[in-house]
C-alpha cells in the first residue's frame, strides 16, 4: 500500500457548507426528478443520523415535505421518543407516531426472543432483561463471538457465548422490528407521495449494519458516503441539538441498552473512522495507529475485521439475483449510482 500523504487526523475533516449543499442539492434534484415523489420521510431514532437526514431533507424540500416517523416498540428507550420528537421539533416537520409493539406481538418477534434466551438461560422470566454484545476484534487475536447478556430482576448479569442456531434465532426475530419499521415507512410515504429517505453512514453502509428488507431499504440514502466523525460535523453545522450530538450511539433493539460498539463494531467510531479511511486509501496499519490511539497489531486486527464483515455482509447489498440477463428499462444515465441493497 502507498499512500498519498502521511496519515493524521485532518484527512477526515469536512467541509460543512460545501457538503451541505452538495447533498442538499442531490436530494432536491433526485426526490422528484428521478423518484417522481413530492417529499421525504425519515424514520427518527433520536440518534446523529437520522436527525442530519431531516435537515438535509428540509434543507431540500422544505419543512412541510418531510416527516419525521417515530416508530417504537416494546423494547425501545424512553429516551429514544422524546428525543426523537425534539428532531421534529427543531427543525419544523410533521411528526408521526406508530408503536408497533402490536405487530410485532403479532409475528411472534417477542416469544421467538424469548425462546432463544431461555437455550441458554432456562430461568429467563418476567422481569428480565437481555442484549447482545460482540467483543472487540482489536483486542483478541481469536474469533470474535457474540455473547448473550441478561440481567435478573436483582441487578445480577449473566453473560454466554451464543451457539449459531442461538444467535441466528435471536437476530432472525429481531430483524422483524427493523422490517416492520420499514413497511411502515413505505406505508406512510406512498399514501402522501414521498420518498423514504435511509440514514445511513458510511461505516453502517460499509460494514453491513442494516437488516435486508428493513432499514437497508430506501429510496435514497444521503448520508451513505460520510464517516461518522463527518455526519457529528455536519450535524454541529446543522444545529442538531446539542442533546443528540452528544449521545452515544445505541442500538436501541433489546431490553437492555447497549452501545453500536458493543454490538457490532467493536472499537469506537472515531477509530473505526480512521482505520476505514486508513483501509480504503492504502495506508498501512503502521501509519494509523497513532492517530487511533491503538497499537500496530491492534489497527490490523481492524483491518483484518473490516475485510471479514465486508465479505460476511456483502449479501445484504446485493438486490435479488436474476437467473438470466434482464434489458434495463428506462435512461439508465437518469438514474444516478446504484444505492447498493434490495
Amino acid at each position: 500500500m502507498i499512500p498519498r500523504r502521511s496519515f493524521s487526523k485532518d484527512l477526515l475533516t469536512l467541509h460543512e457548507a460545501e457538503e451541505s449543499e452538495r447533498i442538499i442539492s442531490s436530494i432536491r434534484s433526485v426526490v422528484p426528478g428521478v423518484l417522481h415523489k413530492k417529499g421525504a420521510v425519515v424514520a427518527v431514532s433520536g440518534g446523529i443520523d437520522s436527525a442530519v437526514c431531516v435537515a438535509l431533507c428540509v434543507g431540500a424540500l422544505g419543512k412541510d415535505r418531510v416527516v419525521a416517523l417515530l416508530l417504537p416498540e416494546r423494547h425501545s428507550s424512553e429516551e429514544s421518543l422524546r428525543l426523537g420528537r425534539i428532531v421534529a421539533e427543531t427543525f419544523g416537520v410533521s411528526a408521526i407516531t406508530r408503536e408497533i409493539s402490536p405487530v410485532l406481538q403479532a409475528l411472534g418477534c417477542y416469544r421467538a426472543q424469548e425462546e432463544a434466551v431461555r437455550t441458554l438461560f432456562p430461568e429467563f422470566g418476567a422481569g428480565w432483561k437481555f442484549k447482545v454484545t460482540l467483543p472487540s476484534a482489536a483486542m483478541s487475536e481469536r474469533l470474535s463471538i457474540s455473547r448473550l447478556t441478561v440481567r435478573a430482576p436483582s441487578g445480577g448479569e449473566i453473560s454466554k457465548r451464543m451457539p449459531s442456531g442461538v444467535y441466528l434465532q435471536l437476530v432472525a426475530a429481531t430483524n422483524f422490528k427493523q422490517r416492520t419499521r420499514t413497511m411502515v415507512a413505505y406505508y406512510e410515504a406512498d399514501r402522501l407521495n414521498y420518498a423514504v429517505c435511509g440514514t445511513p453512514n458510511r461505516l453502517e453502509y460499509d460494514q453491513g449494519f442494516f437488516v435486508k428488507g428493513g432499514d437497508g431499504l430506501a429510496d435514497f440514502k444521503p448520508i451513505a458516503h460520510l464517516y461518522k466523525s463527518q455526519v457529528y460535523c455536519l450535524a454541529r453545522y446543522l444545529d442538531v441539538p446539542e442533546e443528540i450530538r452528544a449521545r452515544t450511539p445505541t442500538t436501541d433493539t433489546f431490553p437492555l441498552e447497549q452501545t453500536q460498539e458493543e454490538f457490532y463494531f467493536g472499537v469506537p467510531s472515531q477509530v473505526l473512522d480512521y482505520c476505514l479511511y486508513g483501509l480504503n486509501n492504502g495506508y498501512e496499519p503502521s501509519d494509523v495507529a497513532a492517530a487511533a490511539g491503538f497499537s500496530v497489531n491492534q489497527v490490523k486486527r481492524i483491518y483484518d475485521d473490516i475485510l471479514l464483515k465486508r465479505r460476511t455482509t456483502r449479501p445484504l447489498h446485493l438486490s435479488g439475483i436474476l437467473a438470466s440477463q434482464v434489458p434495463e428499462v428506462g435512461p439508465s444515465a437518469s438514474t444516478g449510482p446504484p444505492h447498493g441493497e434490495e
